[in-house]
């Protein structure tokens, strides 16, 4: 009993939480609460209360939602970083609702298999976090195919500035003759250096959007070659050269650490899938790590353990070339 209050009370106080913050980005005035409910209820035309319909109302809380996005992402600029680094095809606002429909759906999930009511919030937040998940996936998969695809255009570029062609140009070459995403990359530093803004610049920006170290060699030999002069077609070649070069001692590296990783996989994954099935085949005997003080302790450990191993893992198989 004491479990499904603290749970309540939890509930309401995130309730109560999400209409406070929600309050401080919608801002109306007592006027154009009272005109809205005139409209709404039939005691005034919508022409006198400056054209307020039900429709626009509707409107005006759908873009509503879309506004309290924007701000948040304006208070958080490394997400708004992160969908431009992804290349999300849905807005910010749509992301949002996503994640809260994904956590809605964990606790369902959560009251139908009969999981231990302190899961509940687990379960949802692991379901709210999917969404991120898969935009961090779909983040890592576009930096890895940019950077398989640089070797191949730092040489396309050096082609272009040996038969005569300016670097801008070779830049367009890129755009013109390459796939996603170095080819959209490299079309808005085009656009950008078309516009009036330095190369150096642009490419400057291209690397916040694309923080790849190989290309900041790139951008760094471009900024160099714009002061000191020198052969930049030769220094694409080299820099071409020593990419490939660490594609190839990076597979070696992942193929001698393929082993420790798998290792790792199975650690952190096995004390979880035993944990449920210990818990669909006797449940009052794992009932007692929340009922009791001592398996309370028990499963902070863990957990913190947990963590703490994951980290060491990590570090020993993370060999950095």
């Amino acid at each position: 009993m004491s479990l499904i209050l603290v749970s309540i009370a939890a509930f309401v106080g995130v309730t109560a939480l999400v209409f406070a913050v929600s309050s401080m980005f919608v801002d109306f005035t007592d006027r154009d609460l009272e005109n809205r409910l005139q409209v709404l209820t039939g005691k005034k035309a919508a022409e006198e209360a400056n054209q307020v319909t039900k429709e626009v109302l509707i409107a005006e809380g759908v873009s509503g939602l879309a506004g309290i996005a924007d701000k948040l992402m304006e208070k958080f600029s490394n997400l708004k970083l992160l969908f431009v680094q992804a290349d999300s095809p849905i807005s910010p606002a749509k992301f949002f609702a996503i994640t809260v429909i994904c956590a809605v759906v964990g606790l369902v999930v959560a009251v139908i298999a009969r999981s231990p009511i302190p899961l509940y919030p687990v379960v949802a937040a692991t379901f709210g976090l999917l969404p991120l998940g898969w935009l961090l996936m779909r983040r890592k998969s576009r930096f890895k195919k940019f950077a398989n695809q640089l070797p191949d255009a730092l040489e396309l570029i050096a082609r272009a500035l040996r038969s005569g062609h300016s670097l801008s140009s070779g830049l367009s070459v890129v755009v013109q003759e390459m796939p996603d995403p170095i080819s959209q990359e490299f079309a808005m530093a085009y656009e950008e250096q078309n516009l009036g803004i330095t190369i150096e610049q642009a490419l400057k920006n291209l690397h916040k959007r694309m923080p790849n170290m190989d290309f900041k060699f790139f951008a760094t030999a471009v900024a160099i070659q714009r002061q000191a002069g020198g052969d930049l077609a030769e220094i694409l070649d080299k820099i071409g050269h020593i990419v490939r070069e660490r594609f190839r001692i990076m597979g070696q590296v992942a193929a001698l650490t393929g082993e420790g990783r798998i290792s790792g996989i199975v650690l952190m994954a096995l004390p979880i899938a035993l944990f449920f099935a210990v818990y669909y085949l006797n449940q009052d005997y794992v009932m007692l790590l929340f009922t009791d003080e001592l398996g309370r302790k028990m499963i902070a450990g863990a957990a913190v353990a947990q963590v703490l191993g994951a980290i060491t893992i990590k570090k020993i198989v993370a060999i950095k070339i």
